[in-house]
């Protein structure tokens, strides 16, 4: 059985343009998955903004919307991640730019600084909107590593409680798995049958995993395998913006080192330029 990932949801509040979008997405996440919000204000509490608050969230009295408002001095991103600690959050709202150019990605962005560095889940939103656009395709990373079980059963967990019409699981095999030059018609037969033997071993792999998921989470969206052949990351995150996903769901990233900040792969491309809204399960 799939335990109930998310209990307590937590979104960075900050009073911008997009304050009521953002808390709207929130609160409906928060009433999908039957969780807490909790909302974290970087700065010092008074009257005007908890009133602010109360009337953005005002629609949401009514479904029982359950949620508190902390208010805390102090660098943005450890603010918001030891109040996630504290409060014991284990999914992270935070907005996000959909492109970063290459001197803020060099220098990190508050939201890539927490992505880098939180230990619950988080959703990077792109475009919050005041009236719920409906989540009918998820794309989730199908590449073999042990935190790929738990990312698909969540994605589908999520897909069952948005409603969402189609899951598409999308195994990323490395080129260097071919092994063959590409030179004749020969070579390049040959080529296609290890890709195809490569798919098939990939496609085995993703329907064991979908077999030990609960039916009530699979039976009422279509479910699509997808083997691509490219730059881990780049790949999956090209794909999702091809295939016009509303929700992109991934393993969280590898600890990283210098080089792979200057030079970025897998994960570092999504955030580098982010397809769609993206789900990074911890």
């Amino acid at each position: 059985m799939i335990k109930k990932p998310f209990k307590t949801i937590g979104i960075g509040v900050a009073f911008s343009p997009n304050l009521k979008a953002n808390l709207y997405e929130a609160a409906r996440l928060a009433l999908f998955l039957d969780c807490k919000l909790v909302l974290i204000h970087v700065g010092k509490e008074s009257e005007d903004k908890i009133k602010t608050l109360k009337i953005i969230l005002n629609p949401f009295k009514k479904d029982n919307l359950n949620y508190e408002v902390i208010f805390k001095s102090g660098n943005p991103v450890d603010v918001i991640l030891n109040a996630s600690e504290e409060k014991n959050i284990d999914l992270l709202i935070i907005g996000a730019a959909k492109q970063e150019k290459f001197f803020t990605y060099y220098i990190g962005s508050i939201a890539r600084k927490i992505t880098r560095r939180a230990k619950c889940s988080l959703l990077l939103l792109i475009n919050p909107s005041l009236e719920r656009v409906p989540c009918q395709h998820i794309v989730v990373n199908g590449l073999m590593d042990p935190k790929t079980e738990q990312t698909i059963a969540t994605a589908f967990y999520i897909g069952a409680k948005l409603k969402a019409e189609k899951i598409t699981i999308v195994e990323e095999i490395k080129q260097n798995e071919i092994h063959v030059k590409i030179d004749d018609d020969k070579s390049l037969r040959k080529t296609q049958i290890v890709k195809e033997r490569l798919s098939n071993r990939e496609r085995s792999r993703i329907n064991h995993i979908i077999e030990d998921i609960p039916e009530e989470y699979t039976k009422d969206i279509a479910i699509k395998s997808q083997p691509i052949f490219g730059t881990q990351g780049y790949s999956i995150g090209h794909y999702a913006q091809i295939a016009r996903a509303d929700l992109l769901v991934m393993n969280p990233p590898t600890k990283m080192t210098f080089w792979d900040r200057v030079f970025p792969h897998d994960i570092e491309h999504i955030l580098n330029e982010l397809p769609t809204d993206v789900l990074i399960i911890q």
